[in-house]
Order: structure tokens, then sequence, then C-alpha cells
């Protein structure tokens, strides 16, 4: 099979929780939370994990500045 379609293949199936997790290194409950609001589309689930994670930032950003 030509490696390029099982690619294609790979990318269109929604992610499995503990491996988006671990990927954008998330605990396992946020990462349940992003894939039920944006599965089954992977750049939708990606892109709302960073900005989760930009979010979390900014937080913790203003509480260390109070």
């Amino acid at each position: 099979m030509n490696k390029d379609y099982e690619l294609a293949i790979d990318h269109d199936k929604p992610y499995e929780i503990t491996a988006f997790a671990k990927k954008h290194g998330l605990t396992t409950r946020a990462a349940e939370l992003i894939l039920f609001a944006y599965s089954p589309s992977r750049a939708a689930c990606d892109t709302a994990a960073t900005a989760f994670l930009t979010a979390v930032a900014v937080q913790a950003k203003r509480q260390s500045a109070r």
C-alpha cells in the first residue's frame, strides 16, 4: 500500500485520548474534554489543545504576578 495513502487514512481517524494527551502534555481529563468538543477533526483538536495550553500559561502568569 502507498505510504501517502496510509498517512491520509491515519490523519482522518479521531485521536485516542491517551495519545492525544501525551502529544500535547495534557491531563487525560483535559484531553477528553477537547476531543469531545472538537472530534473527529484532528486539526481542530490540535488547535484547541494549543489554545487551551496558551490560556493556562497566561492564567498562571497572571496568578504569579499577584
